[in-house]
């Protein structure tokens, strides 16, 4: 109990805290949902993405967690279908279904969580952090495949309720995260060093200012989101994510041979709730906004149990 307090106290209780801000000051202020969305999808998504694709090392090991990745998302876009077709959804409803159980939120909470777990105790040796690096260099490759499918996949669901596949596509290739990564790689491939030039500091103050904005980013979203805890659409679509979602985790990490940290960061990237972006995709693209947000609420507040779970399981079923 008491490893489950300080990791709900250190962990958890400092991401909602931030959620909780943007929450209390768009009630007075009535924020815009529609400029915190443009401004992560159009300048801190791409540029978080760019700076840490530029600056990690790729090894084999960071390829196999692409693989894992892939196969995750295959699976819930299956049982996503499997769902719509019991419950007999409308291609609307199927997208926002599916993209409320196939897109967590690594890059809000995930990046953040990852960052105080492997930087405290009990991670901490001789005052110093060993494990961070790797933790991270891992989550960063999680992130950079949900936000490239997100940016995508996730547009194109959401787009396919009301436009067609070419006006489906136009949307996705508006998305300048599209452009980074292959950005990056090509700046890496060809040691070409921006490092020292004007606009790396830049990069660094959009890099730095992604988790603080997009969190506040749901704080309000959820501030203009009426609550229903008894649509069971929605009640499927959490449990999916949080209880569902991590035992695919659990089980993929077990069959592809993942251990120690990257099976932790693993564990507890895929434990997370709905990633916010999808409310703002639903809202971006007009589909079923309600649901994607009445969704990323409740799978947020839920998980403040769920996550303190998953990472107490992650220390113990896979030690350092």
């Amino acid at each position: 109990m008491v490893i489950f307090l300080h990791i709900l106290g250190n962990n958890i209780i400092p991401i909602f805290t931030i959620i909780a801000l943007g929450y209390i000051i768009s009630r007075k202020f009535d924020l815009s949902i529609s400029t915190l969305s443009k401004l992560n999808f159009y300048l801190f998504v791409p540029g978080f993405i760019f700076y840490n694709l530029y600056t990690t090392n790729l090894s084999f090991d960071m390829f196999k967690i692409l693989f894992f990745c892939i196969l995750y998302l295959i699976v819930n876009d299956l049982i996503a279908r499997i769902v719509a077709k019991i419950r007999k959804y409308d291609i609307g409803m199927t997208s926002a279904f599916k993209n409320s159980i196939m897109f967590n939120n690594t890059g809000n909470i995930g990046v953040s969580l990852v960052t105080l777990i492997f930087g405290n105790a009990p991670y901490i040796i001789g005052g110093k952090t060993p494990y961070l690096n790797e933790a991270l260099t891992s989550q960063i490759m999680i992130l950079v495949f949900m936000n490239v499918t997100m940016n995508t996949i996730g547009f194109y669901n959401a787009g396919r309720a009301k436009m067609n596949i070419k006006a489906s596509m136009h949307q996705i290739f508006t998305m300048p995260s599209i452009y980074a990564i292959p950005l990056a790689l090509l700046l890496k491939y060809f040691r070409i060093d921006i490092t020292s030039t004007p606009i790396w500091p830049t990069l660094e103050y959009v890099k730095n200012g992604l988790v603080p904005i997009a969190l506040i980013s749901l704080g309000v979203q959820l501030s203009k989101t009426e609550f229903d805890f008894r649509d069971i659409n929605v009640n499927i679509a959490v449990f999916t994510r949080l209880i569902i979602g991590p035992m695919i985790a659990l089980l993929l990490i077990h069959i592809l041979g993942f251990n120690g940290i990257i099976a932790q960061v693993l564990l507890i990237s895929y434990s997370v709730p709905t990633a916010v972006n999808t409310a703002l995709i639903a809202v971006e693209c007009g589909n079923n906004q309600d649901f994607a947000s009445q969704e990323v609420m409740i799978s947020t507040i839920l998980s403040g149990v769920t996550l303190t779970t998953a990472i107490y399981i992650a220390r113990n079923i896979f030690p350092v």
